[in-house]
């Protein structure tokens, strides 16, 4: 099982919790820091904004709760991006709803599952390096995007989605904001369109650290290696439409259009939710799923 260097601040003003969390999170690679409350957390998290990679936030605390936490984490600036798993023995779909609609993605229930716990952490951090690697590198060899007014492309692989996803972004006038939901709809239509991973299969894989191993398989196997995705760029005044088409047999879109409490504590299944809340202004699937338009407001003048 590969490791990830990370920098993780694990919030909870039980001793017990944290000692749980350090013992489960032990030999993962990652640099462990813990605050005993809310207002220790956000303290820490002011005064060095840049050295936390995911934050495990404890809901129910003194001083400052974790809702409190978390909207402080959301509104500012550096912070704002940074992973926040929101930790709490409250699981009604109320409270999840509510923590979601705050920017909190990831839950965990206590008390804690070991294998889901390193789940949804990598899981997060994967998804941070994903998103800083994206960002840092969108303002390359972008010189000329702003005038693209119609473009089509083919790719097969997630490195060649990602790599596609900011060019895109860069037509767009937020790259930072556009660049991360579409590379998770360009993702989509390689692994779970073109190469029919399933969600059940992606659990499983994720769970056990395969998940990119079964997609280099895959892409290297007769059934799979020759299909493309397919994309369509088109500027009209101020709005862009990108167009993504695969060669799957699609799947069930309409249950991934909205965070789900149901699936709150799934390591995965998020992405298109998000994407369409933070990243593009409309995201229409088409058909059995297998296509699906995306529109941006604003291009780059």
């Amino acid at each position: 099982m590969s490791r990830l260097q990370a920098t993780v601040l694990v919030v909870d003003d039980e001793p017990f919790n944290l000692e749980i969390i350090e013992e489960y999170l032990d030999g993962e690679g990652y640099e462990l820091f813990t605050a005993v409350d809310g207002l220790d957390a956000w303290t820490q998290l002011d005064n060095e904004p840049d050295k936390f990679d995911v934050i495990l936030l404890d809901r129910m605390m003194p001083k400052l709760d974790g809702m409190e936490v978390l909207g402080k984490i959301k509104n500012h600036r550096k912070l704002k991006s940074t992973p926040v798993i929101l930790q709490t023995a409250k699981a009604s779909q109320q409270n999840i709803i509510e923590g979601m609609n705050s920017g909190a993605y990831y839950y965990l229930t206590k008390p804690f599952d070991d294998e889901m716990l390193r789940s949804i952490v990598r899981t997060a951090i994967e998804d941070k390096i994903r998103y800083d690697l994206l960002t840092s590198e969108l303002e390359e060899s972008v010189r000329g995007l702003a005038m693209m007014q119609e473009a089509y492309f083919e790719f097969r692989t997630i490195d060649e989605a990602n790599d596609l996803a900011k060019v895109l972004a860069n037509a767009c006038a937020y790259p930072n904001r556009a660049v991360t939901g579409i590379s998770e709809l360009l993702i989509n239509a390689v692994e779970h369109g073109n190469l029919e991973i399933c969600y059940e299969d992606k659990s499983r894989l994720v769970a056990k650290d395969d998940w990119k191993d079964e997609v280099k398989r895959r892409l290297q196997s007769p059934e799979y290696k020759d299909r493309k995705v397919l994309v369509w760029f088109q500027r009209q005044n101020s709005m862009n439409t990108i167009l993504i088409e695969d060669e799957g047999c699609g799947f069930e879109w309409q249950n991934y259009l909205e965070l789900d409490p149901q699936r709150a504590f799934d390591s995965h299944g998020r992405g298109i939710a998000m994407a369409k809340m933070i990243s593009v202004d409309e995201i229409n699937f088409q058909g059995c799923g297998n296509k699906v338009e995306l529109i941006i407001q604003g291009s780059k003048t």
